[in-house]
């Protein structure tokens, strides 16, 4: 089978909630058969960067969060929506967001910055993605700056730390993961 026989077509669509955050939507498709699938629902949201940054002295920085979709607290990487410019080279606008909110929710900054991967928040339901980030060597310049929905603390761990958080189920943001597991390979430690 062609990919083209596999696309979905979409034949009709409502917006349930649509303001500067999100685009909630319930829509009907028509499959290749001719089958119609309804209600889909389906999202937009900003994309956004997460940024795996580790200190002077190689410790890993973290923020510590409580998440409300799992109703928990977790560690977490810095992350956050990117702010677009009109006309601007998404990835420029990306690496922009992802030093903002490494700066205003930690308080760290960094001169080496490497981009790791953008890919689909959840390709699945959702049309964002996400860019992610290595920063290396931050230092602590200010304290944090954080918007008014954020509560959250900085924490620093080792490498091994991460490693065994990832493995027994403790580090439970699947994209953060992923920039991980990416930050160690292209650094070699994997």
């Amino acid at each position: 089978m062609k990919d083209e026989e596999l696309i979905w077509e979409e034949i009709s669509t409502e917006h349930i909630v649509r303001d500067e955050w999100i685009d909630f939507r319930r829509s009907a498709y028509r499959f290749p058969d001719g089958k119609i699938w309804q209600p889909y629902y389906s999202f937009t949201r900003r994309d956004y960067a997460v940024v795996v940054a580790t200190d002077e002295e190689g410790r890993v920085i973290c923020v510590r969060q409580f998440r409300q979709g799992i109703r928990q607290v977790t560690t977490e990487f810095p992350a956050g929506a990117i702010e677009k410019k009109d006309g601007e080279d998404p990835q420029t606008a990306a690496l922009r967001g992802a030093q903002r909110e490494l700066r205003e929710e930690t308080g760290y900054v960094s001169d080496h910055w490497r981009p790791l991967l953008t890919i689909p928040s959840n390709a699945t339901i959702s049309d964002n993605y996400a860019y992610l980030f290595a920063a290396e060597n931050c230092r602590k310049v200010t304290g944090q700056e954080l918007d008014a929905m954020e509560l959250l603390r900085v924490e620093t761990h080792t490498a091994e730390e991460i490693d065994a958080m990832l493995a027994e189920g403790n580090f439970q943001q699947s994209v953060h993961a992923l920039a991980w597991l990416l930050a160690r390979k292209t650094r070699g430690e994997a």
